[in-house]
């Protein structure tokens, strides 16, 4: 059998990491890595914080003073369509350590609200968003880079059947 992705979900408030949302993260991270070609088993760590929480990560690792909704932090500088090779595995586990999320519930549900739809389709969204910042794409400027990536987004999100 082939070795799969490993995806420990970590949550610092109550109720955060409940099945149907850890269910929802690793089907939504390994849906992601499929869609952009990844075909070596990664571990992708999740952190399930409040906007206090991830406050404090942002400062910490960004020096951005303000919560945000999600951070990622990639273990590698890969390009769009860029992705690791079976040469990135860390030997001991045999996993391609791809990078670290955190993501902040209370503005999954703010945000899921704000914009009309529900919290799963906010953290499913946020998830596919934060898996393609580990793979390289970005939007800092409002053209190509963040056409590409809203592209890549849709994809990801028709495949696991979630829609606006």
């Amino acid at each position: 059998m082939a070795k799969r992705h490993y995806i420990p979900v970590t949550a610092e408030v109550p109720g955060a990491a409940s099945d149907s949302n850890c269910a929802l993260i690793r089907k939504t991270i390994r849906t992601a890595l499929e869609a952009e070609g990844v075909t070596v088993p990664c571990e992708v760590d999740v952190l399930l914080t409040d906007d206090e929480g991830i406050h404090a990560v942002n400062l910490e690792m960004r020096g951005v003073d303000r919560p945000t909704d999600v951070l990622s932090f990639p273990s590698f500088d890969l390009r769009p369509g860029e992705v690791p090779g079976p040469e990135d595995a860390d030997p001991a586990t045999g996993l391609v350590p791809l990078g670290d999320m955190c993501l902040s519930m209370e503005r999954v549900k703010a945000q899921a609200a704000e914009y009309g739809h529900s919290s799963r389709r906010e953290l499913a969204y946020l998830v596919t968003h934060s898996v393609l910042h580990l793979l390289g794409y970005d939007h800092l400027d409002e053209g190509e880079e963040k056409a590409l990536m809203r592209a890549h987004e849709d994809v990801i999100m028709d495949k696991l059947g979630i829609t606006r």
